[in-house]
């Protein structure tokens, strides 16, 4: 008998090209060195001094780019839209908020070892879900642990009954909303309204300092583009070809022989824990956390800055996010009240002259001014 011969497997590919790997090198020098010289180094006056300002404002946005490339992992590559997002990203800001309210200790307003809403409110004694909020260790696993548990609860139930499409949407708003209402409350133990504020010290050192926001500013700027290695190896892996092949036809991958379920439900729960590690790192360098990050606005604006960059593309999310929250910085300063009819208006055309979002736009062999035309035709065609 014969031996079969084998049959040859493709090679599999580099995690990034010369030319990827050459830009990702570029934004680790820009991010641990070029951006702390300038701003430590270059003296306040100097044209090429970055201000305070914009190292928070970067901060904040690049923040804002681990959620859009969290939301990439779930609907650009797995199909699935998330319009509650925001719920992860608050549930990690609050871990990190209540760790950093423990840190004021008796330098509050009523010099006492209790937060100064517990002390307003009367409380005698800490909740129980404050138990392990004076350990920064423990800070550390639960800005991961409580959104990704969450999440996992949440999918296990969705994921399981066959919630998809614009149900699952909706229902995920839902979640946020309800999360939001029950964090306004003043006996749940997470400051009500004004949520926790007023924060002075991390690790014992002062929050109010220079090299305390570039510090931060360098943890946020690696973790970002940690977790976009995470995802390049993830979309790239076997796992990651079969969150595609779900996203593209789910009912074939199940008569291959796959269970969607534990593939929908871990790249849900990572793409949360992920949202939560941004909560964390956004706290302590705005300085308030409150359940107005819960609203459906925000989850909403996370889709938004995936759609703008590109989906399934990973760098797309990120220049989503940081191209929608710069105008949006520009914009709610120079004409607030435009502000909304501008990312109404930014989301429209996207949809309807760039439906691969900026990176595809630049990606596409006919340049930006083919794409539209055709868009223009297609449009005209359809109302003759």
């Amino acid at each position: 008998m014969t031996t079969p011969t084998p049959v040859p497997l493709p090679a599999p590919a580099p995690l990034l090209t010369r030319g990827g790997w050459s830009a990702f090198a570029f934004a680790l020098i820009a991010v641990c060195a070029v951006a702390p010289a300038l701003n430590l180094l270059v003296p306040a006056g100097s044209a090429f001094h970055l201000s305070d300002y914009a190292v928070a404002l970067l901060g904040k946005i690049m923040c804002y780019a681990i959620c859009a490339l969290a939301m990439d992992l779930i609907w650009g590559y797995t199909g699935i839209l998330s319009l509650g997002h925001g719920l992860f990203f608050a549930l990690g800001g609050y871990v990190m908020g209540m760790y950093l309210m423990r840190q004021i200790g008796r330098d509050g307003n009523y010099k006492s070892d209790l937060p100064d809403f517990m002390v307003f409110l009367d409380w005698k004694e800490l909740p129980w879900h404050w138990a392990f909020s004076d350990s920064f260790a423990a800070t550390l696993v639960l800005v991961a642990l409580v959104p990704g548990a969450v999440a996992f609860v949440f999918g296990y139930f969705a994921f399981r009954s066959r919630i998809k499409g614009v149900y699952f949407s909706i229902i995920t708003q839902a979640m946020t909303f309800a999360a939001m209402l029950l964090f306004f409350r003043n006996e749940t133990g997470f400051g009500g309204n004004n949520g926790f504020t007023d924060f002075k010290r991390i690790l014992g050192q002062p929050l109010a300092t220079q090299n305390m926001r570039m510090l931060l500013f360098v943890l946020t700027g690696l973790a970002l583009l940690g977790f976009f290695l995470m995802g390049r190896w993830l979309v790239r892996s076997k796992f990651g070809r079969v969150l595609q092949a779900i996203r593209d036809a789910e009912s074939r991958v199940m008569f291959s022989g796959y269970s969607p379920l534990p593939y929908k439900l871990t790249i849900w729960t990572v793409s949360a824990m992920m949202c939560g590690v941004a909560g964390a790192l956004y706290v302590p360098q705005v300085g308030i956390i409150n359940p107005g990050e819960m609203s459906a606005a925000n989850s909403i604006e996370i889709a938004v800055w995936a759609a703008v960059g590109g989906r399934a593309t990973l760098i797309g999310p990120i220049v989503g996010a940081f191209l929608v929250n710069g105008a949006k910085s520009w914009l709610t300063v120079t004409a607030p009240e435009f502000w909304l009819y501008f990312l109404g208006a930014l989301f429209i055309a996207v949809t309807l002259f760039l439906p691969q979002g900026v990176v595809g736009l630049l990606r596409s062999p006919g340049g930006w001014r083919g794409r539209i035309a055709k868009a223009l035709r297609k449009e005209g065609g359809a109302a003759r």
